[in-house]
């Protein structure tokens, strides 16, 4: 295939950034999109150009850290998967393909097509987390008894990778649905109840201070998301909420 590329080049993230244009051609159907781009930068690299900067580890659907804006989607037009495993059979030969950094004031740009997703760690770290006795009066988790509705909705929720397509997608920059899929991730089981009140009033102060906005309440998260995290953990972390709110 033949390939139109315009790419989002930013220096760093207080540099103007642009649209740039490169064509490329022998791009084949089963190359993943980041092969894509590898192939790209190494045409760049032998005339002695700077290779496009993104972000990427795994390649396997598992780090999340592939984040790319393709054509005004997040990780692409495929479903449910992150933007390492789509292929460039989902585009036609002679398609421009427009390739951005995921946009949202808590996610800065770095450089090019890298974000800095810090603020998904710093939520995470205001309540993301568990109170282990260890005095040695300790109970086996194995001998807690979890419903297995509970325990496999909290697995569901656990599934999610924090790659910031929730956020990418949202009108508002919403985070919502990755923190209230580590709220329900806790909330669900026994384990994360003795810190519950604590952990969502602290995450969601977290969330607001970090920039991110309100839910738009239009479900363009939970399409985009790779992982397939349900508008339902929203639905409960607003529950954990207002009772913790009530519980002061």
């Amino acid at each position: 295939m033949k390939l139109t590329l315009k790419i989002w080049r930013q220096k760093d993230s207080k540099a103007k950034g642009e649209f740039k244009t490169y064509p490329l051609e022998g791009v084949e159907g089963d190359m993943s999109f980041l092969e894509m781009l590898d192939v790209l930068n190494e045409g760049l690299i032998n005339k002695g150009e700077e290779p496009v900067v993104f972000d990427h580890d795994c390649r396997e659907g598992i780090c999340g850290t592939c984040s790319l804006q393709i054509n005004g989607e997040p990780h692409g037009p495929d479903r449910l998967i992150t933007t390492c495993q789509l292929h460039m059979r989902m585009f036609n030969d002679g398609d421009t393909i427009v390739i951005e950094p995921f946009r949202a004031k808590a996610f800065p740009v770095i450089k090019d097509l890298v974000v800095d997703r810090s603020s998904f760690d710093r939520i995470q770290q205001a309540g993301g987390f568990i109170s282990v006795n260890t005095s040695g009066n300790t109970i086996d988790a194995n001998a807690i008894p979890v419903n297995k509705h509970d325990a496999d909705e909290s697995f569901n929720s656990a599934t999610c990778i924090g790659c910031g397509a929730c956020v990418a997608a949202c009108k508002n920059a919403s985070a919502m649905l990755f923190t209230s899929a580590k709220v329900s991730q806790f909330a669900l089981l026994p384990q994360g109840r003795i810190e519950a009140t604590e952990r969502v009033l602290n995450m969601v102060a977290q969330m607001d201070k970090e920039g991110f906005g309100n839910c738009s309440n239009t479900g363009a998260c939970e399409i985009e998301c790779p992982k397939g995290i349900s508008l339902e953990n929203i639905a409960r972390m607003n529950r954990e909420y207002l009772k913790a709110s009530i519980k002061g």
